[in-house]
C-alpha cells in the first residue's frame, strides 16, 4: 500500500476534517429519517449493507430496528477486505473488531457480496458529484468495485460532511446518491 503524500489534496482534506470534527456528534435521527423516506421509495431493496458508526458518523442502529422487513448485513474486516454477515439485532450481535469498530460476530452467517442490493456507506466527506472520501485504507473502494453493478451505493453523512470536492482518483468508487438531513443535499445529477 502506498504511503499517502502529505501535500496531496486528499490528505490535506482528511487532516482538516479530522481536526475540525465536532466533539459531540450531531443527532443521527434527522439523517435516519431521510433514510427511512429513501427506503420507503425502494421496497425492492431486500438485502442492505449497513455500518457500525464510529465517532463523527451517523448511527443507524435505531433506523435499522424500524425496518425488520429488510435483511441487514454488516461488514467484518478480514485481512485487507470486508466480508458481510447478516445481523438481526445490532445491539447484541456486534463485537469489537479491527480498529475498535463493532463488527458481526464470526459465528453469524456470511452473505455473498453479489446478493447485496444496496450499500449504506460511511465516509469522512462526500461531494455533490457522488465522490466519497474514506479514511484512507481502501476497504470500501475495494469492496464496492467487486460488488454487483446494479447494487445501489449510498453515502450517509451529516450536512457538515458535504464538501465541494473529495478529489476522486481512478480507483475511487462514486456513490449513486448521498443522503443527509437535507433533501437532495448530495444527490448526483
Amino acid at each position: 500500500m502506498a504511503i499517502p503524500n502529505p501535500i496531496d489534496p486528499k490528505s490535506r482534506l482528511r487532516e482538516s476534517l479530522r481536526r475540525n470534527n465536532p466533539a459531540d456528534a450531531p443527532d443521527s435521527q434527522r439523517v435516519c429519517n431521510r433514510i427511512d423516506l429513501w427506503l420507503a421509495e425502494r421496497p425492492e431493496l431486500a438485502i442492505i449493507a449497513a455500518f457500525s458508526a464510529i465517532h463523527g458518523e451517523v448511527d443507524l442502529t435505531e433506523m435499522i430496528a424500524r425496518h425488520p422487513e429488510r435483511t441487514w448485513v454488516y461488514p467484518r474486516i478480514t485481512g485487507d477486505h470486508l466480508t458481510f454477515h447478516a445481523v438481526k439485532d445490532p445491539t447484541r450481535e456486534l463485537i469489537r473488531g479491527a480498529f475498535g469498530i463493532l463488527e458481526p460476530s464470526p459465528t453469524l452467517a456470511e452473505v455473498a457480496l453479489e446478493t447485496i442490493d444496496a450499500f449504506l456507506c460511511p465516509g469522512l466527506a462526500f461531494d455533490p458529484q457522488g465522490g466519497r472520501l474514506g479514511r484512507g485504507r481502501g476497504f470500501y473502494d475495494r469492496m464496492l468495485s467487486a460488488s454487483r453493478n446494479a447494487a445501489v451505493k449510498i453515502g450517509v453523512c451529516f450536512p457538515h460532511q458535504i464538501v465541494p470536492d473529495t478529489f476522486m482518483e481512478s480507483h475511487d468508487i462514486h456513490m449513486d446518491e448521498v443522503v443527509s438531513e437535507e433533501q437532495g443535499a448530495g444527490s448526483k445529477e
